[in-house]
């Protein structure tokens, strides 16, 4: 291509980038992103490359004192690998939204505003005074800036379709477009209501990893996106978690986000004038297709959720044949009111089952909801943009709880269709009663000889010894994952009856507990008190991970203010000598590792009023050292 092609192409993707920033776009998000690598094969130093945002600011500009910027993206697993190296990251879901910044000063909220342009923004401080999920206040005397998304979630924008159309307005097209149309309205401000916001970062503050700031958030009662601490070997499975949650979340994502934890690696690593280098959105690259809806099936889960799933005329997409499309959830099949005989656009990514996109034509043929569980009969609860079964003996709701506990206990050669018909002949109804079947039950199913059945029992009774964060997982504790449940265990919870009886206070002192997840957790884990005591009473043994043993065996230590190294490898450092790593000060803390000699922070006083003994990072690592001779 010669200069002149360049220059169009140049142009067609700021006239592209302008739309969708106005929520007016034109073509798709994967459209636009195509548009962009080819421009970056032909020019890469091309300035419509660097351009963030939106140059067509409508409303009263205002400058940023830290630039806005956008986020370098990449659809290939192995590319992400490779820019994660072995560190540490945070993940987060990437919110399909209009990116927002909040001003605080003697802790009220004196500015909002939006991207722009990454240097100018507008300001939106009147519409987000609407927005409840913005606090107007915080018990922050000094200036600091929060950022993050301002989205519509599929619940509230029914209700702002409705709205709308009482007051003569043009109906919304997808929450997405109506978020940054509702910023831009002169009338109508009050419609931000129906808006939320997500924060995901802090200036103004001193952290020393980016998984602080979310937690700090979370303590200031803004909402925050779900997020992994991760360690990059771990990136697979954080994407593939990727997809249950926009089958269950409550807003739009269009990937996830990755963050160098570590805030002293990030200020290495700088920026571009375009994108932070120690940030990468991930995003499935897929190819699409048209197709029609032969019918719609509602699958129940193990949470009484139901799923909706299309049954497609057969269409072929990257060299398969696709007959099955998820539908997410209630919230994208009443929104967009899908039915038989509606045509729609579907995407499949790699090996991610095949989702839907967008509805292209509609049929004349009857939009219904259902009313009753396909499992049960039982009469279905609708809770915001969920069809719920609260059947506790519903069959399909316990045979996903089954088979949950089968995946995640690892029991190989159990398969689904076999759980069924232990299920359908009498023999299991319960996760228990799977440790209590015998290879004469096994015998009397269908086509089961005597070589599959030893098989079968072989492979139950070989998990009869799972770990915490195992066990936890299989029957299905929700709040928290793997890596808190580790924290817990360090924490000197270790074993099935400590954590029982474990309280709110003492769970969200441990290191990474917030409030609301500390809620999730223990309500979960109470309401499923029954079932742990038939699984220990069937002989199932539940061990926690070993932890280090040294000189620091049985002491627990608080960790606060500016350290020379990573605040993860000081608690590594900890753990593998033995010791505990905790949130909070109280007369049960060994010593407080603190570089400063005098502080203000309420965990310094604290040490201090207790008469807690202090160490500097310096005489932690030499205690160690000298215990190692």
């Amino acid at each position: 291509m010669n200069n002149k092609d360049i220059k169009i192409l140049e142009e067609k993707i700021l006239f592209h980038k302008d739309l969708y920033y106005r929520g007016e776009p034109k073509i798709s998000d994967e459209e636009f992103d195509k548009l962009e690598l080819k421009l970056k094969h032909m020019n890469p130093d091309s300035y419509a490359l660097k351009v963030v945002g939106s140059r067509n600011l409508s409303g009263k500009k205002v400058r940023h004192e830290r630039k806005m910027l956008s986020l370098d993206k990449t659809y290939k697993v192995d590319d992400l690998k490779s820019w994660a190296a072995d560190s540490e990251l945070v993940a987060v879901y990437k919110v399909d939204g209009v990116s927002c910044s909040l001003v605080y000063e003697n802790g009220i909220l004196a500015l909002a505003k939006t991207r722009g342009d990454g240097e100018y923004g507008e300001d939106i401080t009147e519409n987000c005074l609407w927005i409840n999920s913005i606090a107007k206040s915080l018990e922050y005397s000094n200036k600091i800036e929060i950022r993050g998304e301002l989205y519509c979630s599929f619940k509230n924008f029914q209700k702002l379709k409705e709205e709308m159309r009482r007051s003569g307005l043009d109906e919304p097209t997808s929450p997405r477009n109506i978020t940054a149309g509702l910023l831009g309205r002169k009338d109508h401000v009050s419609l931000a209501k129906y808006l939320d916001f997500l924060a995901f970062d802090i200036d103004g503050i001193n952290l020393k990893e980016e998984s602080k700031k979310i937690e700090l958030l979370e303590k200031l009662e803004f909402r925050v996106p779900g997020f992994n601490l991760i360690k990059a070997d771990k990136i697979e499975e954080v994407i593939e978690s990727y997809r249950n949650f926009i089958e269950e979340g409550n807003y739009q994502t269009d990937g996830i986000v990755f963050t160098f934890n570590d805030i002293e690696t990030q200020n290495a690593l700088g920026e571009t004038s375009h994108h932070p280098k120690y940030r990468m959105a991930f995003k499935f690259q897929g190819d699409t297709a048209e197709t029609a809806i032969k019918e719609i099936v509602w699958q129940v889960s193990r949470n009484g959720v139901l799923t909706p799933v299309a049954m497609v005329e057969p269409v072929e997409i990257s060299g398969a044949t696709i007959e099955r499309v998820t539908l997410h959830n209630l919230g994208y099949v009443d929104r967009f009111m899908l039915k038989s005989g509606d045509t729609i656009e579907i995407v499949r990514s790699g090996e991610v089952i095949p989702k839907f996109l967008n509805k292209k034509k509609s049929s004349d043929n009857i939009f219904l909801i259902p009313e009753n569980c396909p499992s049960c009969g039982n009469l279905l609860a609708k809770e915001d943009i969920r069809l719920v079964c609260n059947n506790q003996k519903c069959h399909g709701r316990n045979l996903e709880i089954i088979l949950n506990f089968v995946a995640k206990a690892n029991i190989y050669d159990l398969s689904s269709k076999r759980v069924e018909e232990l299920m359908s002949n009498g023999f299991v109804s319960s996760i228990d009663d799977l440790y209590k079947i015998t290879k004469e039950d096994l015998l009397s199913l269908p086509k089961t000889k005597e070589k599959l059945a030893t098989k079968i029992y072989d492979s139950i009774q070989s998990k009869k010894k799972l770990s915490l964060p195992v066990f936890f997982a299989a029957i299905g504790i929700t709040g928290i994952g793997e890596t808190k449940i580790q924290k817990i265990i360090d924490a000197g919870y270790d074993n099935v009856e400590k954590i029982l009886r474990i309280s709110l206070n003492e769970l969200m002192a441990i290191e990474s507990f917030a409030e609301k997840s500390s809620q999730e957790f223990i309500l979960s884990i109470t309401s499923k008190r029954e079932l742990i005591q038939k699984l220990l009473d069937t002989g199932l043994e539940v061990i926690a991970e070993k932890r280090g043993v040294g000189v620091f065996s049985g002491k627990k230590f608080v960790i606060t203010g500016t350290l020379s190294r990573p605040r993860s490898k000081i608690e590594k450092a900890i753990k593998e000598c033995g010791g505990n790593v905790l949130n909070s000060v109280s007369k049960e803390i060994n010593y407080l590792v603190t570089n400063e000699i005098t502080s203000t922070s309420s965990k310094f006083k604290m040490a201090k009023k207790l008469e807690i003994p202090l160490l500097t990072e310096e005489e932690l690592y030499l205690m160690m050292e000298n215990s190692n001779g």
